[in-house]
């Protein structure tokens, strides 16, 4: 219509100039008759004649003008209406209900039926629901499959002048009802099949970088006759070679333990779907070796070259390591996958690692004028223990040392009270706000039980602070702290604070625990380790028996720690009300009313279900402060870690947790089971 508009008035004017000129030259003629009659004589004549064969040829050739304009219109609108309905573009008018009005001959010859009008387009693309029409003078894209062949469909808003609310266009008619203006929805159906099928070959052969290391091979080897150990090396080097070559990989062994991985990126797809099974395979090699072999594997996908994905290969075998090892980590920027992961962390009976981390602590330190030691939200004795630990280290330095501790939840009550306006403790204890005004270039942050940032007492402080040193024993996951001067993870651990007791032990600046220090410290080892049944080894033990010869007395922690009626009750309770899920999971709520500590009382009755006999996991559901508080555990038979971590939190093997806070206490539950049912169907558990 606007071209309509634009074409008339343009073709009038191209009319209209002989008239024009026709009156120029009649003024030219008059100022002729001035300067001389017989000139102007001469001109009239020849304007006379050039008026007469205007009028002449005007009247007729009108009539033949007016017949080949039609003509041309006629012509143009079938053009039109023949490029419309045979485009091979599949294409379609619909209303803004979605019925469609028109469609082109690609369409109907895709769609493989005759369209009829007024027909809902959801009849062939039920993706093209009211969700997908667009706003007014907009534009919408979706992606969908139909049959064997892949559209991007664009859906855009047009006015169209003269079509009623009422109308409707059919393929053979293209009338307007009236003279208003109605809004259709053009639908074009781009074939994208090729596109995707190059794309998705390309992503086949693009070449991914992996990181293959034998976690405890020295450990294992030790525990073969010393005649088998070549042996078994061999054995473990031939499964590792054979399992990748099946997959057309290039593995080459960099060192005795640790093997250099290259495949295409079609191969890591398969490797996903099985899940790995080489892990399995390693643990089962056995000729009289005590310890199984396991294995960790870091991949980086999704890089721009060989360069970026080693890197994102090395970060990815860091972080398997630091969640103890025998699983996959496959990650590609802030996209991380994990694989494995069933078997408990191998304790290291060296203390090579804690000395070399004790002395880099030290130089940190020493460059440092103030130290503030943060556990996690809602502390427990672990990470109260462990900052005294730290806190003991700053004060031998002659450093000024503050552990920052938010609301307390009345677990530790009484072993805080011991520091708390204790002269020889000055100031020992400050608010998350105290700590962010104390912060500054000389201040170094030391985070302990805890490695996820979003989790500490104070977030704000880790992005505050330059220095930051970690020192925990949970499993590493995606979110990180980033850049720290030191962390020290060591997930075979049964607590933070038996590492802390072994970094005091290689400091060298003869720390002197008193009684209330090695009291809190112990306490920290003996809540974590659920009195030493839970994740205890040698070191263990060792460091137990370090902070008693510093004074702990097993008895006065007892008593410390003792409960309530009320909470004794709430126990017992809870564990009376426990559900049995799928014959080996225990389900139960921990009413939090008239409860000081709650989510303690929480991870104490999961405990208490895990001496049930069959009992796999327990998992008991705390509601406190509008957040549930999820206590996962187990002994050996399932990874609470990693069911965990399928719904945002973490842990260890056999101690782990989550916190939901939009959801009511049977929808927690309802998620987790939903987990455990996944992951019992897809052979995970």
């Amino acid at each position: 219509m606007d071209r309509k508009k634009k074409l008339l008035p343009l073709l009038r004017s191209i009319l209209m100039w002989p008239i024009a000129l026709m009156a120029l030259l009649v003024f030219m003629n008059i100022y002729m008759y001035i300067i001389d009659i017989r000139a102007g004589v001469v001109a009239s004549i020849f304007i006379i004649i050039y008026g007469g064969a205007f009028a002449v040829f005007y009247m007729v050739k009108r009539k033949r003008l007016t017949s080949d304009l039609v003509t041309f219109a006629v012509n143009y609108g079938t053009i039109q209406r023949r490029l419309s309905s045979e485009l091979e573009l599949p294409y379609a008018l619909i209303d803004r209900e979605g019925s469609i009005l028109w469609a082109d001959k690609s369409f109907i010859w895709l769609v493989g039926d005759k369209v009829k009008t007024r027909q809902p387009i959801t009849d062939f693309f039920p993706e093209l629901d009211e969700s997908c029409i667009p706003e007014e003078n907009s534009d919408r894209e979706i992606y969908l499959d139909f049959g064997e062949k892949n559209f991007r469909v664009l859906l855009k808003d047009v006015a169209v002048e003269g079509l009623g609310s009422d109308s409707f266009w059919s393929s053979e008619k293209h009338t307007p009802a009236d003279s208003e203006e109605g809004r259709l929805i053009a639908v074009y159906l781009y074939d994208e099949t090729v596109i995707n099928s190059l794309k998705r070959e390309i992503s086949d052969k693009e070449t991914v970088v992996g990181l293959v290391y034998i976690d405890n091979y020295d450990e294992a080897l030790d525990s073969v006759q010393e005649e088998r150990r070549s042996f078994f090396a061999a054995m473990l080097g031939r499964r590792i070679n054979k399992y990748f070559l099946n997959y057309e990989a290039l593995i080459r062994q960099l060192e005795k333990d640790k093997y250099i991985l290259v495949l295409q990126n079609r191969f890591l797809e398969e490797l996903k779907e099985t899940k790995f099974p080489i892990l399995d395979e390693l643990r089962s090699v056995n000729i009289g070796n005590e310890i199984s072999a396991t294995l960790s594997i870091g991949i980086g996908v999704n890089a721009s070259g060989l360069n970026q994905s080693y890197e994102e290969a090395r970060a990815a075998i860091d972080l398997a390591l630091g969640r103890g090892g025998d699983q996959v980590v496959i990650r590609g920027g802030d996209q991380i996958e994990y694989f494995g992961g069933k078997s408990s962390s191998v304790e290291k009976n060296t203390r090579v690692k804690s000395r070399v981390k004790a002395q880099a602590l030290r130089e940190i330190m020493e460059t440092k004028d103030r130290v503030l030691i943060m556990g996690h939200s809602v502390g427990d004795a672990d990470s109260f223990g462990t900052g005294v630990g730290v806190y003991k280290i700053a004060a031998s330095l002659n450093k000024e040392a503050h552990i920052v501790i938010g609301d307390s939840t009345g677990a530790y009550d009484v072993m805080l009270n011991r520091f708390k306006g204790n002269p020889e403790y000055p100031n020992m204890i400050v608010s998350p706000a105290e700590a962010l005004e104390m912060c500054d270039n000389m201040t170094l942050v030391v985070v302990v039980d805890v490695n996820r940032p979003s989790h500490t007492e104070c977030p704000e402080l880790l992005e505050r602070s330059r220095s930051v040193v970690v020192l925990d024993h949970h499993r590493q996951s995606g979110e990180a702290i980033e850049n720290p001067a030191l962390s020290y993870i060591e997930p075979s651990a049964s607590s933070a604070s038996e590492i802390i007791t072994e970094i005091i032990q290689y400091i060298g600046t003869g720390v002197k625990l008193k009684q209330q220090d090695a009291d809190a410290i112990f306490a920290g080892i003996m809540i974590d380790s659920n009195n030493f049944q839970a994740k205890t080894g040698i070191r263990t033990f060792e460091a137990a028996a370090f902070l008693r010869r510093s004074g702990a007395d097993v008895v006065r922690i007892r008593k410390a720690f003792r409960t309530d009626m009320n909470e004794y009750m709430a126990k017992a309770r809870a564990i009376a009300n426990s559900e049995i899920f799928m014959d080996n999971y225990a389900f139960a709520e921990c009413i939090a009313t008239g409860l000081d500590s709650p989510t303690v009382i929480g991870a104490q009755i999961a405990n208490e279900l895990m001496d049930v006999s069959n009992m796999k996991a327990s998992f008991v559901f705390t509601n406190y402060n509008n957040t549930i508080y999820v206590s996962a555990r187990s002994i050996d038979e399932v990874n609470v870690q990693v069911i965990m971590e399928k719904l945002g939190g973490g842990g260890h093997m056999s101690v782990a947790g989550v916190q939901f806070s939009d959801c009511t206490v049977p929808e927690a539950m309802d998620r987790v089971k939903e987990v455990l049912r996944k992951m019992i169907e897809g052979g995970e558990l």
